[in-house]
């Protein structure tokens, strides 16, 4: 996927978002509604694999992948969510409990977060569209260190312990 797809696919993405949002923004989205979406959104984190492919901005060549392995996603006060994630990439293999605030743009929850700052990496301004399987977002580490990055959400087979046969 060249630079230019993707750049179509998240004007695209932006355009779409910004409709649905006017169509029904969250002081007017039932509570009820909101309650559904929220319990979905737990269920499709909670336990995921994030993996996908991220670009650096100005740098030429091949998207560079990465996945998020999270733990139980919890809903906490107003828009904070608590998400346990395994974030590698490079050099890079740490576990932290994340507290982002997700806000939504309609049905869309989105991932927002602004100079936050991880134990022992950068501060990182996101914002991360989750819809259905699939994310998608924008990303920056600094003024001069950017880029976008999409995937899929997976859930992992469980491994199931080994039952013995059935007796005859």
């Amino acid at each position: 996927m060249n630079s230019f797809s993707i750049w179509c696919a998240m004007a695209g993405l932006i355009l779409g978002m910004s409709l649905s949002a006017r169509a029904q923004s969250p002081a007017t989205q039932p509570t009820a509604d909101r309650q559904k979406l929220e319990a979905n959104l737990e269920r499709t984190l909670s336990n995921a694999v994030l993996v996908g492919h991220y670009d650096v901005d100005g740098q030429r060549g091949a998207l560079k992948e990465d996945h998020y392995t999270l733990g139980a996603v919890k809903k906490m006060a107003g828009d904070l969510w608590l998400i346990p994630a395994r974030i590698q990439y490079g050099q890079q293999d740490v576990t932290v409990p994340i507290m982002v605030p997700i806000l939504w743009a309609g049905d869309t929850p989105i991932i927002t977060v602004t100079d936050m700052g991880l134990p022992g990496m950068a501060k990182y301004t996101a914002r991360v569209m989750i819809y259905g399987d699939r994310y998608v977002g924008t990303w920056s580490a600094g003024p001069r260190h950017g880029g976008i990055l999409f995937g899929r959400v997976t859930h992992p087979p469980t491994t199931q312990p080994a039952q013995p046969p059935a007796s005859p």
